[in-house]
């Protein structure tokens, strides 16, 4: 996709300073700026580079006066950096703007669908699906039968979404990520094998949940795993059967959530951090990376370590185990010395 100056300065209601016709195809950060790439200056330490960068197109403060001859095109702003973080969203919704059915595909029986859906190549629709309208599904992608999915959702390549699933409005779910799978319930029997548990329930994601790539959400043994609206979860995630997420909670990636534990609203979840089955962790609650969860945690609670504990506490007592050998030679001196 090419954009002229003129057209970007309308995007950005900023004023052309050179030609307003220069194009650009790409983006660059302003020392490593090319022909044909669009950068911004918002940091004054990065002046100098505008007089030798290549860029044709620079997004300014509206304030900048270059001191020397400069090659690259001004587009004055408000604010250069808010500006061009204005311009990365639009050109990603450009990048997204697709419509159609590619082939081959498979669309089942009895598929409702909406306005402007994209469908890439390679994909499968089950039976009795309903696509809302703008919803973005990419090559190689499986939908299994019975499932919905609400307005303006994209999932990116190879996105795998299991029978009886329900996703909400304005949802992303990145390649790799695996919805609805059967949880990991297994009976163990006299003679030392394990009987699989029918996994019958569902997955239920809510609004504006975005969930990163290659993670998994495990269906519900009965009722639901429910991921409520506004989470974010990030890459490898494993979620298992009948969690609950709560609003607006964030969870870094290699994080693992085992089944039934209940989530809060508002919690800030580090990567790598366990979770042991049927907890309940209040809301606002901030749990460093690499933690381990193994009892209830009250709302508003920060905490550190495996096993977890409050986080000042985990912080004052780090300093004893980094000082632990020291502790030990002191202690032993003084042994001998009473001896």
């Amino acid at each position: 996709m090419k954009f002229t100056a003129a057209q970007i300065a309308g995007i950005l209601e900023g004023e052309v300073i050179g030609n307003p016709d220069a194009e650009v195809f790409k983006l660059s950060k302003i020392e490593e700026g090319t022909k044909g790439s669009l950068t911004f200056l918002a940091n004054p330490k990065y002046n100098n580079y505008i007089y030798s960068t290549q860029a044709t197109i620079t997004i300014v403060n509206h304030t900048f006066e270059p001191e020397q001859d400069i090659i690259t095109t001004l587009i004055k702003v408000e604010d250069a950096y808010q500006s061009f973080s204005k311009l990365l969203e639009y050109y990603n919704q450009v990048k997204l703007m697709k419509s159609g059915i590619e082939q081959p595909s498979v669309i089942s029986e009895n598929v409702v669908y909406g306005t402007d859906l994209y469908l890439g190549s390679f994909c499968y629709v089950g039976k009795n699906v309903t696509i809302g309208n703008n919803v973005k599904i990419y090559p190689n992608s499986f939908i299994g039968d019975n499932v919905t999915i609400g307005d303006n959702c994209v999932f990116f390549a190879g996105v795998r979404i299991y029978s009886e699933t329900e996703i909400g409005h304005n949802c992303t779910i990145h390649s790799g990520t695996i919805i609805g799978s059967d949880g990991f319930g297994f009976a163990p029997q006299e003679d030392g094998t394990f009987t699989k548990v029918p996994q019958i329930g569902n997955v239920i994601i809510e609004d504006n949940v975005e969930i990163g790539a290659c993670t998994t959400v495990d269906r519900a043994t009965l009722g639901s795993t429910i991921i409520r609206k506004g989470v974010k979860l990030d890459n490898h995630i494993q979620v298992a059967h009948n969690v609950e997420i709560s609003e607006n909670t964030v969870i870094a990636a290699q994080t693992g959530i085992a089944g039934t534990t209940k989530i809060g609203k508002n919690c800030l979840i580090g990567g790598q951090v366990g979770f042991a089955g049927h907890l309940v962790i209040g809301d606002g609650v901030k749990i460093q990376a690499q933690s381990g969860i193994g009892k209830n945690i009250e709302a508003g609670e920060v905490v550190q370590g495996s096993p977890a504990f409050n986080y000042r506490d985990f912080a004052k007592s780090f300093v004893h185990f980094r000082n632990l050998p020291k502790i030990v030679s002191d202690l032993e001196e003084l042994k001998n010395k009473n001896k």
